[in-house]
């Protein structure tokens, strides 16, 4: 995926570390930006019009469930309905089917700027728990799409032992489940030795130029609900290096489950367990306490917000202007792909907490874009990506100006955070490969894509 030879970009706008440029030249040598000179003319540069920021991380994604999109909103529906939908179709999913319909769903965050995702992954085995040939077919087929989409991945292999505290496994579940963490250390194992953990081997992407350094392989627990606690601590300690992340407190449901069974909020059990540090995200972290937010925030563990799917969830909105002051920084997921736009979950998370607080102000756009750039790259393990500065990946997001939505806004960071789409997105270049040029994706129909691929695990 990357791009060895060199080449370069001028950007009629650019966002550096130092602020918005104007007429910036940056040429990129194995795909990596190897100068940034502000002030030029473009000469044969290719160039980028409109605003050009770094490239977005979608730190939080659950492929297949894009497939629910337009679905799950049938009459009602409740939370309940919404997951039968979802395990129905996890339940029709195969390795070649999941990775037509990965690969369509991260052309589609492309199209929307993002370079690199964060993959929640717990799909792992066929139905009734059946072990593949290949115990990792559908985590290789997830790599593969991404790789042939076009976009840097995080496998966050994810641990799944039970239906809830106490319970068994229901019939879908049984895919999810490697039967201890032992047993999910081991076949996470096998991945990483496939990939070199970090994912420094070349395989060829779509282009034929072959990619390096594309791939994290990282570790999660799917929650205190689907692990049980006497087995945290082993997922926690099994791949001491890599991003760790784990849903929390998304419901209340889950918080009076936890604290009837071990006395202790799920915050409380994580941190018993060693499970929170630097290189843990807590995704939603919605419904915390206090002490909670104390935690989370002296481990310096990311929150991974993902306004879009908890709002369609009905989940609630997190405290996180009390997370950031406490030090966890923030991040941003698109979750259950309700929404595939990190624009809109950026700045949901100040709208939403304007809605709590019926109080303005509480991020600003730097900070929230920072969120989705620089801090959500660092999360799921690319720490030298977010930035457009000499030595960084070479990703590159432009935003036209001139849409119905941009239009006098004057082309700012607040531009970028409070006014574009993922539809105000134009080009994107990933470690120096343009992948997306005048809004399409170079090598795939993504709508058709889309269609064929979800037709096939809906019919």
């Amino acid at each position: 995926m990357t791009s060895r030879a060199g080449t370069s970009y001028w950007c009629e706008t650019a966002l550096l570390p130092e602020g918005l440029t104007e007429r910036v030249l940056v040429s990129v040598v194995d795909g990596r930006f190897a100068s940034v000179t502000a002030g030029v003319d473009p000469g044969d540069a290719q160039v980028l019009n409109g605003l050009v920021v770094p490239g977005l991380a979608n730190c939080h994604s659950h492929a297949f469930h894009r497939a629910l999109r337009g679905r799950t909103q049938t009459e009602r529906g409740t939370f309940w309905t919404w997951r039968e939908q979802m395990y129905a179709v996890a339940a029709a999913l195969t390795p070649d089917t999941y990775y037509e319909l990965a690969k369509a769903v991260y052309a589609e965050m492309l199209l929307a700027g993002i370079t690199a995702v964060g993959e929640f992954h717990y799909l792992h085995h066929a139905p009734g728990g059946r072990r593949y040939d290949d115990a990792n077919a559908m985590g290789t087929a997830l790599i593969a799409a991404a790789r042939d989409a076009g976009l840097r991945i995080a496998l966050l292999d994810t641990c799944y032992i039970a239906g809830g505290i106490d319970q068994p496994l229901n019939e879908v579940q049984q895919r999810f489940s490697d039967g201890d963490a032992t047993a999910w250390a081991s076949r996470v194992a096998q991945l990483a030795g496939a990939h070199d953990v970090t994912g420094a081997h070349d395989v060829a992407g779509a282009d034929g130029v072959a990619g390096v350094d594309d791939v994290v392989i990282g570790a999660a627990a799917h929650s205190v609900r689907g692990v049980p606690q006497d087995q945290l601590g082993a997922v926690a300690s099994a791949f001491p290096d890599v991003p760790l992340h784990i849903h929390l407190s998304e419901q209340v449901a889950e918080n009076e489950a936890c604290l009837a069974a071990y006395g202790r909020t799920p915050t409380q059990v994580l941190d018993e367990a060693g499970f929170l540090s630097g290189r843990t995200s807590a995704v939603h972290a919605t419904h915390l306490t206090s002490v909670d937010i104390g935690l989370l925030g002296s481990s310096a563990t990311y929150s991974c917000f993902c306004p879009t799917t908890e709002r369609d969830l009905a989940d609630g909105i997190g405290p996180s202007v009390q997370l950031r002051d406490a030090g966890s920084p923030l991040t941003l997921g698109s979750d259950s792909h309700a929404v595939i736009d990190l624009f809109e979950e950026m700045r949901a998370v100040e709208l939403d907490e304007r809605l709590a607080s019926q109080e303005r102000g509480h991020w600003s756009a730097t900070e929230l874009l920072k969120a989705a750039t620089a801090d959500g790259h660092r999360s799921i393990g690319f720490e030298d990506a977010g930035v457009i500065t000499p030595g960084a990946r070479a990703d590159l997001v432009a935003i036209r100006l001139d849409s119905v939505r941009t239009a006098g806004t004057g082309g700012t960071v607040e531009t970028a955070v409070f006014a574009a789409t993922a539809a105000d997105v134009t080009d994107v270049v990933v470690s120096g490969r343009r992948v997306v040029a005048a809004g399409k994706h170079v090598a795939i129909d993504v709508p058709s894509a889309l269609s064929t691929s979800i037709a096939a695990v809906t019919s």
